[in-house]
């Protein structure tokens, strides 16, 4: 995914070697041992059941807060970062509650309103954090391009589907005139 993302040519010879290398490691049996399998299909009722759990809880916690005292749950849940990976941030938050239909919950503001004064003066949106480590460093993490922090066209992304979701787009352009 992260080399499409990148607009990286089909055949790329250094790409294609560095797919591999992943792939031969989420398909090894060393891997492959520690991935449970969920039993049921994607339309199971008891799975459309437990997104909506979850969307709930996020959505109770306000995407990023304490329900004791309102602070932020962790300091990364109100950072953006990029590639997402499999951790959390409010903008992923919205991301999966706008594909669920819910971004244009009340509950969602606060996530909302912070994705809304991250924006950049030209338009865009920037990554202020990462879960990944830069080539060439040690340990594990380390992904095959420096993502940087420059504004980001998918952040961008993302946080404009959000905002359309919530239909917060329509709103200020709306007030504007």
């Amino acid at each position: 995914v992260s080399l499409v993302e990148l607009g990286v040519p089909s055949g790329e010879p250094r790409c294609l070697a560095a797919a591999e290398t992943v792939l031969a490691w989420l398909t090894g049996d060393g891997h492959r041992r520690g991935v449970r399998t969920i039993d049921g299909l994607v339309g199971e009722p008891a799975a459309q059941e437990a997104a909506d759990r979850t969307a709930e809880l996020f959505l109770e916690h306000r995407l990023f807060r304490t329900l004791a005292g309102g602070a932020p749950i962790h300091p990364a849940f109100v950072v953006v970062h990029y590639p997402p990976f499999w951790h959390y941030d409010v903008l992923q938050a919205l991301v999966v509650l706008a594909r669920m239909g819910r971004a244009g919950d009340p509950r969602a503001a606060d996530g909302l309103e912070l994705v809304e004064r991250r924006r950049l003066a030209d338009g865009r949106w920037r990554t202020a954090g990462r879960w990944w480590r830069p080539p060439g460093s040690p340990g594990s993490n380390v992904e095959a391009v420096d993502w940087g922090t420059s504004p980001s066209e998918l952040v961008t992304l993302n946080a404009l589907r959000v905002l359309r979701a919530a239909r917060r787009l329509e709103e200020r352009s709306d007030a504007a005139a």
